[in-house]
């Protein structure tokens, strides 16, 4: 999807967005009818409005860095230059409900794109002539996808959010929509990720940035594999990964060549990336991360795990390739902003915000379903699985001890190594947190905890003791305007 499929995406943006460009989304004023009644005529209108969908997506990736990364224990605030943002504010869990990233409307506005495609495309075929059935249903299962990723990110935010299947199209959409719980709003997106999946396109007929960048089969089953892992269904995860490491079309890149996997990006590992492209697409992750960025770095605990001088053993994986070396204990993260893994070579001008946002790769999909075997005390394979991975990066095999408990820790180390600043970490350590019941809250808080300083550990600890402090609120200004919604209880003082 390096093309950037501009057609009629100015006059979809105009004619779609105008509803929330004075106010936030869940206000959900309906657009213009007559606008509307101009529009919904061909494939191309449909296509169009899905494209709005991916292009808004994309536009949230460093949004995705920091839901992802920035309440775990890779990454901290470049200080004093960034003491007073509300990404620091994440940081310490010093989180109140004007906090921008409480703010849900940018995941809504995608599920409004897709409840639009998802509504009207029917439509317009009856009228489309040249609109056949297997274009429907390929267009239908990528909404179905966009729409699901933007659930599953909401409910690991926020936990219970507004469940919204219908677009803002006419009087009679919930103006003021109450919270649907979390389980039951995945329970629903996996239906439609099922019903779906055997309908979705094959990578196989599309170009290398379209194989990457549009919704597949694999990026399905992916996002069906997360979604299980999550809802602690190992059998489901299991099945869904066996079907993309099935897929011969994907495989994990040579210790080598690792590096490719962030430039130039559409690796064969690669399952599902928002593609960007200068000058016309820019990601965000460039200038979050360069030298002079002065917002994220690697965390002491990272510059352990991948500096040479702190004694890593990480070959192809660490310094050089996921964070760089600018001078005495100074590191920045380098999946971002390099061209090499030389720790050197910066992107020049002209390809800066090219970095694609892999959403699923390979290797994420060995690992989630190593996790899953483990938890079913299917050991060996798990090692098997694990032994696998590292040994494709020249590293050696580990001695795990037969527990669940034993291959959660190394299996979460490996993916903060392999999948180190790809906005996994968090949700990675929720997951964790919230299995059996929380019989590992105190592991999750010890992890969290080992990122901040020493003097700020026992009052972090003490905030994270709570569980529902680890989703965010419902925004002030949104809660204020929709008074069916419920504050998250940890919030309400």
């Amino acid at each position: 999807m390096k093309k950037t499929y501009k057609i009629r995406i100015i006059f979809v943006f105009i004619a779609l967005t105008m509803q929330f460009s004075c106010s936030k989304f869940l206000e959900l004023v309906p657009p213009s009818g007559l606008i509307r009644a101009d529009f919904w005529k061909t494939k191309e209108d449909v296509q169009s409005v899905l494209m709005g969908a991916y292009s808004s997506f994309a536009s949230m990736n460093g949004d995705l860095f920091t839901y992802g990364e920035a309440r775990g224990d890779m990454v901290t605030a470049y200080l004093p230059d960034w003491n007073w943002s509300d990404q620091y504010k994440l940081m310490q869990s010093n989180i109140t409900t004007t906090n921008s990233f409480c703010d849900w409307s940018k995941f809504y506005k995608v599920i409004n794109y897709c409840n639009e495609v998802i509504k009207n495309a029917p439509e317009v075929q009856k009228i489309d002539g040249t609109f056949n059935d297997f274009q429907l249903k390929g267009i239908m299962a990528e909404a179905y996808f966009l729409r699901g990723l933007s659930y599953f990110y909401l409910v690991r935010i926020f936990k219970d959010v507004p469940f919204l299947t219908e677009p803002s199209v006419n009087d009679g959409v919930n103006f003021y929509p109450t919270q649907t719980k979390g389980e039951d709003i995945l329970t629903a997106i996996l239906k439609d990720l099922n019903d779906c999946r055997e309908t979705a396109s094959d990578p196989s007929l599309k170009s290398l940035a379209e194989a990457k960048g549009r919704v597949t089969k694999a990026a399905i089953d992916a996002l069906i594999a997360d979604i299980s892992l999550w809802n602690f269904d190992y059998e489901a995860c299991i099945t869904a990964c066996d079907r993309i490491i099935s897929n011969t079309t994907y495989q994990m890149v040579i210790f080598s060549q690792w590096f490719t996997i962030f430039y130039p990006g559409n690796s064969l590992e690669g399952i599902f990336e928002f593609q960007f492209m200068d000058p016309d697409q820019k990601n965000s992750t460039f200038g979050m991360t360069n030298q002079n960025a002065h917002q994220y770095i690697p965390s002491q605990l990272a510059a352990n795990l991948f500096g040479f001088d702190n004694g890593s053993v990480e070959k192809d994986r660490g310094e050089k390739s996921s964070i760089a070396l600018l001078g005495p204990d100074n590191y920045i993260i380098w999946k971002y902003v390099g061209v090499a893994p030389d720790g050197r070579s910066v992107r020049p001008l002209q390809i800066q915000n090219s970095c694609n946002w892999i959403v699923y790769r390979l290797p994420d999909i060995y690992l989630m379903k190593a996790e899953a075997l483990s938890q079913l005390n299917r050991f060996a394979e798990a090692k098997a699985i694990l032994d696998m991975v590292r040994l494709r990066v020249e590293m050696e095999p580990l001695a795990i001890a037969d527990s669940p408990s034993a291959y959660e820790d190394a299996i979460l180390n490996e993916r903060r190594l392999e999948l180190a600043f790809e906005g996994k970490r968090w949700f990675d350590l929720l997951r964790m947190g919230r299995r059996n019941n929380f019989a590992r809250k105190s592991k999750f808080i010890e992890t969290i905890i080992t990122a901040i300083p020493s003097t700020q550990k026992r009052v972090l600890s003490a905030k994270l003791t709570n569980s529902m402090g680890w989703y965010l609120p419902v925004s002030k200004s949104e809660f204020e305007r929709n008074l069916n919604l419920v504050q998250n209880p940890y919030y309400i003082f």
